[in-house]
């Protein structure tokens, strides 16, 4: 089990393994290498980042059975994962302030489980998953719920700056099938699901969407919500927290 950040060194973004409060910084970002370059520094000092740069952060609709009965946009189960895509640019770290765009738009939280990829995936078969994570996160996935239901693609709706906070961290070799997650709005537990009523885990999600697209080493995937989603204000506080991972902070701010 390891865990890796990112964080800011006198303005640069840099990479590290975190052991007992030290980041132990990286020569490169963990997914291509998690060799230290022999510098390291206080946990306490250091700004936490956005601990990844993906090409693409590739999202799981309607996972959990219970988010699909509270979802007025979907009727049934589906036979196949449904996928859409999220702005790489729409991504921010730890405490940095998710920015409602105001103009009348509902928008909601979606704590996540979130995997990153380790290393190139094409066609990858179910049990040689695990084989392609580097490891796991937490993600909220914000949404502008109004849009999400007036538009057929859910691009627009998921991909405003700042809707995509990731971290605190990524956490590797955990079993990502049975962790329970919580979200708290303002300290009041709004979600509370496990990883284990999930309909496609992880490992199938790689491998599916590996068959339609390659991943690329240090790409996101979320994998849905569970029941709970709800309307975010300015000034809201708002928490993701997986077991075995940590917790993921932000305030709404007015954009």
């Amino acid at each position: 089990m390891a865990t890796f950040v990112a964080f800011d060194k006198d303005g640069t973004r840099s990479y590290g393994k975190l052991e007992n409060g030290t980041i132990f910084e990286l020569a490169a970002p963990p997914w291509v290498s998690d060799k230290p370059n022999g510098k390291k520094f206080p946990l306490r000092e250091m700004k936490l980042l956005c601990p990844v740069e993906p090409s693409k952060i590739v999202l799981t609709g309607l996972n959990y059975k219970d988010h699909i009965k509270e979802s007025a946009s979907a009727t049934k189960e589906f036979d196949e994962p449904v996928l859409a895509l999220k702005a790489p640019s729409a991504l921010i770290g730890p405490e940095e302030p998710i920015r409602h765009p105001g103009g009348g738009l509902e928008v909601h939280y979606e704590g996540e489980l979130a995997v990153v990829i380790g290393k190139k995936a094409c066609k990858v078969f179910k049990e040689e998953s695990p084989n392609y994570v580097l490891g796991y996160t937490c993600l909220n996935d914000v949404t502008a719920r109004n849009l999400q239901k007036k538009d057929i693609q859910w691009g627009r709706a998921k991909s405003f700056d700042s809707f995509c906070p990731v971290g605190p961290w990524i956490v590797s070799g955990i079993d990502p099938t049975h962790l329970k997650l919580t979200t708290r709005q303002n300290g009041l537990v709004r979600q509370q699901g496990d990883t284990s009523k999930m309909i496609w885990n992880p490992f199938e999600l790689v491998s599916f969407i590996s068959s339609v697209m390659t991943l690329l080493p240090g790409d996101v995937i979320s994998t849905g919500t569970p029941s709970g989603v709800g309307a975010v204000l300015p000034e809201d506080v708002i928490e993701i927290e997986i077991e075995k991972i940590g917790v993921l902070r932000n305030k709404v701010a007015a954009a």
